[in-house]
């Protein structure tokens, strides 16, 4: 036990790059106590029926210089665990954004809650950017306020599958890479967190205005169509009619009582190795707007 624990606070003080690193456990998995759902049980094609291709038990959604594609839940949810396997597009990706989120966008236009996983396309030679975004009833006169972190991987995504999930409770969210913690979003208050049932969203489109280097590197159409495929559904949680007694999953082994320390460690390093952006840092911005800064 004691070297497992000193293995352990090396790999979170020794920062290491590249590719295809082995990330510590964090002794705690979410996703195997959640079953996987089929995708026609749980999720209507929204936009980009000719874009989007299932077989077995892949979901595939392309995007070309005509349209997109993208998918909702059948229903809303208030709380709980949110995830897929996903398979990115390699190559020339830029302008290109790939998600998984949380939204209710549609009902709340201007002022709406939104929880987002977006894989931001590259060039060749450059990783992917994974952001993690919070949105909240914007700021009352329809300006919605963002509260992005960024972070590279620590494998890369276009090879392999791997399971990106959200966990919302009604005290904080956390953001999971492969059940490797990497941001929890805790709540101070209502007015920055959400609270309003939200649908769970798949989509791939044209960010071309802000994905790469802040849309000075648009999507490039002579290398579509850029694929990206979906698997493994995980949704579990209290939907917006659930009674009041219902509890999502737990992100840690013990509820009530926030990450584990052994999690707490694994999301250390992904921090320290791996987060190239946080909205609490950027002097460029309002933090009056973002008072949990």
């Amino acid at each position: 036990m004691a070297l497992s624990l000193i293995l352990l606070a090396l790999l979170v003080l020794c920062p290491s790059s590249g590719h295809s690193q082995r990330s510590p456990s964090p002794g705690y998995y979410p996703s195997s106590r959640v079953p996987t759902s089929p995708f026609d049980r749980e999720f209507r094609t929204l936009w980009g029926s000719q874009h989007q291709r299932r077989e077995q038990d892949v979901v595939t959604l392309w995007l070309d210089k005509s349209t997109g594609s993208g998918f909702k839940s059948i229903r809303p949810y208030r709380s709980g665990y949110f995830g897929a396997s996903i398979k990115l597009h390699p190559g020339f990706t830029a302008g290109v954004d790939t998600s998984l989120y949380l939204s209710n966008n549609q009902e709340h236009p201007g002022d709406h809650d939104e929880v987002d996983i977006e894989f931001l396309g590259t060039t060749p030679g450059k990783p992917y950017s994974l952001q993690t975004n919070v949105f909240a009833r914007g700021s009352g006169d329809r300006n919605v306020i963002g509260r992005e972190m960024k972070f590279t991987l620590w494998f890369d995504p276009t090879q392999d599958f791997h399971h990106y999930a959200i966990l919302w409770n009604p005290n904080q969210i956390v953001f999971f890479v492969d059940d490797v913690p990497i941001r929890t979003y805790n709540r101070k208050n209502e007015a920055t967190f959400p609270t309003r049932p939200m649908w769970v969203y798949g989509s791939i489109w044209d960010a071309s205005d802000w994905a790469t280097e802040n849309g000075r590197i648009k999507a490039d159409y002579r290398y579509q169509p850029f694929v990206a495929k979906y698997k493994n559904f995980k949704l579990a949680g209290c939907t917006a009619d659930s009674s009041s007694s219902c509890r999502p999953p737990s992100p840690a082994p013990f509820r009530n009582q926030g990450l584990s320390r052994q999690q707490m460690a694994a999301m250390t390093w992904a921090q320290r190795n791996f987060l190239v952006y946080n909205y609490c840092h950027d002097p460029k911005r309002d933090h009056t707007q973002t008072p949990e800064c």
